[in-house]
């Protein structure tokens, strides 16, 4: 049976019963009678399954699954009621005969391809329609318990890989070799293999190794360090570039458990850390340990950024914050669940409370071209009264 080799907690149904009707209200508010769920991850999230199907949820009534295939997997995924389909082109008539179509049709219309969207409205028949991507966002933001435990367990890969981490780097070491030692290490603990990223032409190793110039290389992604990778087709990740002496070695890692994911950074040093880098980095230390000591729920995520910034300006390392150049992202934190890039975004610009359950990353991070990158990164789940650390190992520089 193709249970006896899964490894992952079953979604509660109670879980998935309180997500639809979270959901439910939120359309409610916004008049949308009937909201279509197509892309995987959003298909998960409310009924525990990513086989191949649509999923329909009407404002007043109970979800409608429909599963192309494979159906049997649904079945033993979900405890949602499933209704088997041959097509697409078979949801119109029971649409049609429950009145839903005269309605207002929702869609995920940040990830929804044209093209999709198109032979969606066809093959579904709705007139009116309107996005509520940003309706899924806001309910996907504060998780769970069980949400929170499945983390906690994504996390403590992080914590196994950071340990081994300190066998594996080493002078003259490629960080290629690095990458594929750790990978291995996490795939063996049953790390799911990828890291999900919501929207078009987002993309995300499950690990990368930056020493020396590689990572202060200018990403094409939205991300601080981005690494050099191995060839125009993929150009970020881990490179052929080898460990030098004195040079930092960046070590970004992602967990990955029954769809949810976690992200932190280390430190890793073979000998003794040169001296440009030391400032930088315990600017980063700073950062790091103020939000310890202040954030909690209520807490906006603008202030956040502007007492982090407030510390990178005292250290006179601003043009080093975050990137540097046209590389400087602007943020500093970013939700995590199932995937990468969920809320908060800890940034200048979008006022937004913490509240209990949300959990972020937060990546104080340094680029000094062509030196390097040097930073920590670390995952919180926020608390009425603090925040609590999704692991718990040292982020003290590891000399090796």
């Amino acid at each position: 049976m193709i249970e006896d080799v899964w490894v992952f907690d079953r979604i509660p149904e109670q879980d998935l019963r309180k997500r639809i009707e979270g959901m439910k209200r939120l359309m409610a508010k916004d008049h949308i009678d009937f909201s279509i769920i197509f892309q995987n991850v959003d298909r998960f999230y409310f009924t525990g399954s990513i086989q191949k199907g649509i999923l329909v949820i009407p404002v007043d009534r109970e979800p409608l699954l429909f599963v192309e295939k494979s159906v049997e997997r649904a079945k033993a995924e979900t405890p949602l009621d499933i209704i088997p389909i041959r097509s697409d082109k078979e949801i119109k008539k029971i649409l049609d005969s429950s009145r839903l179509l005269e309605g207002k049709a929702g869609l995920e219309l940040d990830v929804l391809p044209v093209a999709t969207f198109e032979r969606l409205k066809k093959v579904i028949g709705f007139e009116r329609y309107a996005d509520i991507s940003a309706l899924i966002k806001e309910l996907r933001a504060v998780k769970s318990p069980f949400e929170i435990e499945q983390i906690k367990k994504s996390g403590r890969m992080l914590t196994h890989v950071f340990a081994k981490a300190k066998e594996v780097v080493r002078e003259g070491a490629t960080e290629l070799e690095i990458d594929a030692t750790l990978v291995a290490e996490g795939r063996k603990l049953g790390h799911q293999g990828f890291l999900r990223m919501r929207g078009i032409n987002q993309e995300m190793m499950t690990l990368t190794v930056q020493c020396g110039f590689t990572g202060a290389v200018t990403p094409y992604a939205d991300v601080p360090i981005g690494g050099a990778g191995l060839t125009p087709a993929l150009p970020q990740g881990s490179s052929l570039k080898r460990v030098e002496k004195g040079v930092p070695v960046t070590i970004d890692y992602g967990g990955g458990y029954n769809g949810y994911v976690t992200d932190e950074t280390r430190v890793f040093v073979a000998g003794e850390l040169k001296e440009i880098f030391r400032k930088p980095y315990e600017a980063a230390r700073e950062i790091m340990e103020d939000i310890q000591s202040y954030a909690k729920e209520g807490v906006d995520c603008v202030d956040v950024f502007s007492r982090a910034y407030r510390i990178a300006e005292k250290a006179r390392l601003q043009d080093h914050f975050m990137g540097c150049g046209k590389g400087q992202v602007s943020f500093i934190g970013h939700g995590l669940g199932l995937e990468i890039n969920e809320l908060p975004v800890i940034t200048a610009r979008h006022r937004r409370a913490l509240k209990e359950g949300m959990v972020f990353a937060f990546e104080p991070k340094f680029v000094l071209p062509p030196h390097g990158a040097i930073g920590i990164e670390l995952d919180f789940i926020v608390r009425k009264n603090g925040l609590e650390r999704v692991t718990g190992d040292p982020v003290d520089i590891v000399y090796v």
